[in-house]
């Protein structure tokens, strides 16, 4: 994608969705907010951040998108899947990991 586009997705996906994302989540990084917000809303992706509910900035739909950043970037999710885990049982493996930096980023560590 070329920089012009990407500063386009950068700003659709922009401050809002960043700033829900640290009020809701303080000790997240912002380059990581920045990451969460681009990801979740690329287009044509179906993904939660192109929602109706995230297009409001409901805390369930950011919440949705930031447990899926966790869980691919700080467990081994990625390769439970790959190793041929099913998906219900690898989300069930690393859960704790997900809800610790969950709760480690909503108390602004």
């Amino acid at each position: 994608m070329s920089g012009t586009a990407a500063s386009r997705r950068a700003r659709r996906s922009g401050p809002g969705q960043r700033g829900r994302i640290d009020d809701l989540f303080p000790g997240c990084p912002g380059d990581e907010q920045r990451a969460i917000a681009e990801h979740a809303c690329q287009k044509y992706s179906g993904r939660v951040g192109r929602s109706a509910a995230a297009k409001e900035l409901e805390a369930t739909a950011v919440e949705l998108a930031v447990r899926a950043h966790v869980r691919h970037v700080y467990t081994s999710y990625d390769d439970l899947l790959s190793g041929g885990v099913p998906r219900d049982e690898a989300r069930a493996r690393v859960y704790d990991a997900v809800v610790v930096r969950l709760r480690e980023w909503q108390q602004g560590r």
